[in-house]
């Protein structure tokens, strides 16, 4: 495993998380949408904005795939970025793939109609039909935790439980070869 990539829907915690699941493991951070308007100079409202979700969709296939080529890397990525087959290749190549869940109610109390989000702008209808359709996306993880009613913390301990036990398997398993 080179990378733990955190996915998930809007408001389920994945860059909050991710930072401090790196903290934990002293490894490096990075979140797609940030590193997003790092390259372009623009905020991802700015992108939807002046050039469509198309051409960010387009810039997050090239962070994706320069990100998934490091190590010791935790990625926090955009809620759609999986929505893409050749991203889902890339992460799941070179790390682990988490699911963060959370029931839309919490994300919407989470999130609230932040300006920052441009799929928050649309209607409650809409939204909900949005985090219904990626679910299926969402499932497709190694892991699934379900963040709803847990902290930060409480969501990071799951996770270094999961490597740990998954790291027992793999040096049991080694030991068997």
């Amino acid at each position: 495993m080179r990378n733990i990539v955190l996915i998930g829907f809007m408001g389920t915690g994945k860059s909050t998380v991710g930072r401090r699941l790196a903290q934990s493991l002293a490894w490096n951070f990075a979140d797609t949408d940030y590193e997003i308007g790092e390259v372009t100079k623009l905020s991802v409202s700015e992108i939807f904005r002046r050039h469509g979700e198309t051409r960010f969709r387009s810039e997050e296939r090239i962070v994706v795939e320069r990100l998934s080529q490091e190590e010791k890397l935790v990625i926090a990525t955009g809620g759609g970025t999986v929505l893409n087959p050749s991203n889902w290749r890339a992460l799941a190549e070179n790390g682990i793939i988490i699911s963060l869940y959370a029931t839309l109610e919490v994300i919407l109390n989470r999130i609230g109609h932040r300006n920052d989000r441009p799929l928050l702008r649309n209607t409650r209808e809409e939204i909900e039909s949005l985090w219904s359709e990626r679910q299926p996306y969402y499932e497709k993880a190694d892991f699934t935790i379900d963040t709803t009613f847990k902290t930060i913390d409480e969501v990071v301990s799951e996770i270094l439980a999961l490597l740990g036990g998954m790291a027992i398997h793999e040096f049991t398993r080694m030991a068997k070869d």
